[in-house]
């Protein structure tokens, strides 16, 4: 049929399509058609969002716990400069021991010792705030350097203090004789 032809159909049965009306049941068949094609969409489309929230969530668990252990790893000496490192655990080594020696003239002679320990907690201090700026310096290996130095002074300090204390010791000795 061409186009005429319809137009010619149309035109004779125009009653028809005025009145009659589709059955119930061609309505029924209908409305179940389209409630499957409800159900399906909505089955697909809460699938694709919880794949995709769930995929978020977990880079964002996995970004976060990477995140908060690169932070959480403080930066030491050894990591900048393997040979500094050394030296840092060779002069924190003989520190520890030598101020061993000095809390043991303590009791002779406290007062002294409190200046030495004054002295000491000054540079320990420093260290401790070299430490700090080293995390966040452009320019690590100079703090590194700074550390470095620092660790020698506390020894020489310490060496100075234990040889005050050793004169000190010999004079009370030749003082007594």
């Amino acid at each position: 049929m061409n186009n005429k032809g319809i137009e010619e159909y149309i035109k004779e049965h125009k009653k028809e399509f005025d009145f009659k009306t589709p059955s119930d049941q061609l309505w029924g068949r209908i409305d179940a058609a389209l409630d499957k094609e409800k159900i399906k969409k909505k089955s697909v489309m809460p699938l694709w969002l919880g794949i995709a929230a769930s995929l978020i969530l977990i880079m964002g668990v996995t970004f976060i716990y990477t995140y908060r252990s690169q932070n959480n790893k403080e930066l030491e000496i050894a990591d900048i400069n393997p040979v500094y490192g050394k030296k840092e655990l060779k002069f924190a080594s003989l520190i520890e021991e030598k101020k061993d020696s000095l809390q043991a003239y303590a009791k002779k002679n406290p007062a002294l010792y409190a200046n030495f320990s004054a002295d000491l907690n000054k540079l320990d201090s420093d260290y401790e705030q070299l430490k700090k700026e080293l995390q966040n310096s452009p320019n690590q290996k100079v703090v590194v350097k700074a550390m470095v130095k620092n660790l020698e002074l506390q020894l020489q300090v310490i060496n100075q203090q234990l040889s005050i204390i050793n004169e000190v010791n010999q004079i009370n000795k030749e003082n007594q004789i």
